[in-house]
This record gives structure tokens, sequence and C-alpha cells, in this order.
């Protein structure tokens, strides 16, 4: 029997050497071509090497809302205060239970109004719509009954006049640049179907008229260890599957999409928790069966700021709503696995989302409990997996810092001596204590997940240290 189990725990031991070789691998490899990048593109701007010009393309901005009425005013003005000359606003307000209709109708001098809305997608229906005129930007309030954010967002469309959409939540606000910048590639190439922002948590940034005037790395440790995990994991790895039009998701706080495409594709699906990652993959699978040419490019450079959960609990619910998110798309697109006709998105990035993503945490929930029962049973060499352990940690702080400190240059932050430090000393945190708790709760997020609703889940808000000197008219 102790045999059966020596010869188990040494298969066990390839496997993840070989598993956490390949995560360190891609890891590091995502990490250098994005600060490479990163680096690249600011040497660029400084040399102006950029595309100039008096050029827009008209984009309606869709903020869908429940339940919003801490932040929505902040995230309008924010809006109102774009540099960008052709646009519009769609507030939608999937079924609010507090005030978010009355704060928008009180802050901006909203009047009711009859308009008719061609059903292309199916959505719930309206049963208010508002709007003003005032400011530099028409603002539209469409109140409508609950169907959820996806169901929103597909109201947002069918009301929307213009040829390119961008999506937003109600808890973020824009740079006063961003629009600009995520519709470049859209003027580069005609081929662009969609175009995803990076994100940012705003917790420590004080921002006035759209533009970061100061910045501190948030007060409370969790929010701080998000933000050194927004930039490893989402933006760098995000930047290097832009280098194949491999990119699956483009999160759903900030992301331009050409409207007759995403229409043609069949909108968003009101069914999952994911809808920003289902939206993307629809894309990539409706296109290449229909020998449409696309490109869906990520643009490092636009920045929206969003509120990061400061609870754990908060955090807890964000990921398991991810995670379960996550399963849907991949369960629902799993022919994309290994088929040729989906090329790279197929062979590479669907194989990172289901190996790295979708299966890690079982198999880091897994690994943990064998190293458990390895010590138990005497068969841990305790030595050697404290020092595998410490590489790993130390590797991948060395990385999260790197992707860190390379944002905060490229995008001209000014980061204290203080703040370094409190990078530096939580970096190693968020790389084990933090990852093994979120690692537990998207292991069992799919838990009873069916009985879920896949309606809007509820994250305490607060205010956002946004001001405005002007009125955006």
């Amino acid at each position: 029997m102790r045999d059966a189990f020596q010869v188990f725990f040494n298969y066990v031991g390839i496997f993840f050497i070989l598993y956490m070789a390949g995560y360190a691998s891609f890891l590091f490899l995502s990490v250098t071509v994005g600060s490479s990048f990163l680096y690249g593109a600011r040497r660029r701007n400084l040399l102006k090497n950029e595309l100039q010009g008096d050029y827009y393309v008209p984009v309606s901005i869709i903020v869908p809302a429940h339940n919003e009425s801490v932040t929505i005013e902040a995230t309008i003005r924010s809006l109102l205060m774009l540099d960008y000359r052709l646009y519009e606003i769609i507030v939608v307000d999937d079924g609010s239970t507090d005030e978010t209709a009355q704060v928008m109708e009180k802050a901006f001098g909203m009047h009711r109004i009859n308009r008719p809305i061609q059903r292309k997608l199916r959505c719930q229906m309206v049963e208010e719509i508002f709007e003003t005129s005032d400011y530099k930007a028409p603002i539209t309030l469409i109140r409508k009954k609950n169907g959820g954010k996806a169901d929103a967002l597909n109201m947002g469309i069918n009301a929307s006049r213009y040829p390119y959409f961008l999506c937003m939540d109600a808890d973020s606000v824009l740079q006063k640049d961003s629009l600009k910048k995520i519709v470049y590639p859209v003027l580069e190439e005609d081929q662009i179907v969609a175009v995803g922002g990076a994100v940012r948590p705003c917790n420590g940034a004080e921002i006035v008229d759209g533009q970061v005037v100061q910045y501190h790395m948030p007060r409370k440790i969790l929010p701080c260890m998000q933000v050194l995990e927004y930039d490893r994991s989402f933006l760098a790895a995000r930047i290097f599957f832009d280098k194949f039009n491999g990119n699956i998701i483009i999160s759903g706080a900030f992301g331009l999409f050409k409207k007759s495409a995403v229409i043609d594709a069949g909108g968003y699906d009101t069914s999952t928790m994911g809808e920003d990652m289902e939206l993307v993959v629809k894309l990539h699978m409706f296109c290449r069966e229909h020998g449409i040419p696309y490109k869906i490019r990520y643009a490092s450079d636009a920045v929206c700021w969003t509120q990061a959960p400061e609870k754990l609990s908060d955090l807890c619910k964000q990921r398991r709503r991810w995670h379960i998110g996550l399963y849907q798309s991949m369960i629902s697109h799993r022919k994309i696995l290994g088929n040729p006709k989906y090329g790279m998105v197929g062979f590479l990035s669907y194989f990172y989302f289901l190996v790295y993503e979708l299966f890690s945490p079982y198999i880091e929930v897994f690994g943990t409990l064998t190293i458990v029962l390895a010590f138990l049973m005497d068969f841990l060499n305790v030595p050697y997996m404290l020092l595998y352990s410490g590489i790993y940690v130390a590797f991948s702080a060395v990385l999260s810092l790197t992707a860190f400190f390379a944002r905060i240059y490229t995008i001209d932050l000014k980061l204290s001596f203080t703040d370094a430090l409190k990078a530096i000393g939580l970096c190693a945190l968020e790389v084990s204590c933090l990852r093994f708790i979120l690692a537990w709760v998207r292991a069992t997020a799919l838990w009873g997940y069916r009985k879920k609703k896949s309606g809007w889940g509820h994250i305490e808000r607060k205010k956002i240290n946004y001001s405005s000197s002007g009125t955006g008219i």
C-alpha cells in the first residue's frame, strides 16, 4: 500500500512540475512582451509617432446600471469631460430598487419623452425614457424591467444611434483621452470588430476632469493586492494575446464594439453570468465560420478606473461570479478547442483559459491536499517543498512588480517611496495567501450554480474620488 502511494506522489510531483513550468513560462513571456510593448508605446508617444488628426468615429456609450445611485453621477460626469467630439451617453436602469434614476434626473435635469426603440436584440420591455441635450453629449436614461446586465446591454444597443458602441460599468470612470485612444485601432484598420481597454482599480486615485491628479496605493491591504494582480494577470496577458488576435475576453467595464457585428452574432447572451467573455468568443466564432476578416484588439493606453472590492466577502462574490461566467462560456463554445478552423484562438487562447483559468483552482486545491497527505504519511521532503514554494513565490512576485512598475511608469503616474515599498511588501502576500484563498473560492463556485440567477451581483459601492471643475456643456 505504501508503495502505491509512493508511485501516486511521484506522478503528482511530475504533473505539478510540468504544470508550473508551463504557467511560469507563459507568465514570464506575457509580462516580458507586455512590459516591452508598454515601454515601446511610451517612446513612440514621446516622439509623437502616433496617429494624429481630427478624425472621429461616432460612438454610443452604454452604461448598464442596477442600484448604482452612489456612483452613477460621477461616472456620467467623467463621460461628459471626454476629449471627443461625437458621442452619446445611454444609461440603462435595469429595474433598480434604489434612487439611481432619480439621481440621474436631478443631477442632469432630464425630462421624460416618448421614443420608439427598434428591438433588434431581445430584451425586457421599456418602462420610461428620459433625455437631455443640455450637455456636450446627449444623455438618454432608459428605465426597464429587470433582466440582468446582458439584457440591459442589449437594450442599450437597440437604443443606440451610432455604428460603434462602448460598454462600461456604472461604478467606473474614464480618463479624458480614453475614448479617443480606444477608437484609434478602428481608425487604423477597417477589420476591427472589438477593442478592449485597460482597467485599473481607482481606489487611492484622485481624478479631476478625467485626469489623475494624485495617485496613491489604496490604504487597505486587499485592494492593494488587487492592483498588483490586475497589472500582472489582466494587462500583461491581454497584450500578449493581442499579438496574434487571440484575446477571448474584453472586460465588461470597458470595451468598444462594432454594432452591426454584435447584432449579426446575436448580441449578449442573457443566460450567462460572463456576458463579456461570451460575446467576444461568439464574435470569434461568428466571423471565422462566415469567412469574415476580422480583428479583436487591445488598447493598453485607454484606461478605465473602476472600484476594486475592499471587503474579502465582496471580492469572493466577484470572483465566484467571474468563474461561473468563465465556465459557462468555455462549455458553450467547447468546439473551439484544438479546432484548426479557429486558429490560435483554439490552440492557445482557449487552451490557456481552460487549463490555467478554469481548471487551475481545482488543480491548486488538489495540490494543497496532496501536500498535506504526503506530510501526514511522511512522504514529504519538507526542505525541498519549502524551497520550491519559495522559488515560485519569488518568481511570481518579481513578475508582478515588473508589470506593476512598467504600468506606473508608462502612464506617467507618480508613486511615492512609501507606496513603492507597500507594493514590494505586499506582492509576495498576494501571490501566496490571496491567490490560494481565491483558488478555494473559485473551486467551490460551481456548487449549486444552476440555482443562481444570472442577474446582478451586489457589491458594496463607495463614492468615487472624482471631481469636475466644469459642467461638460
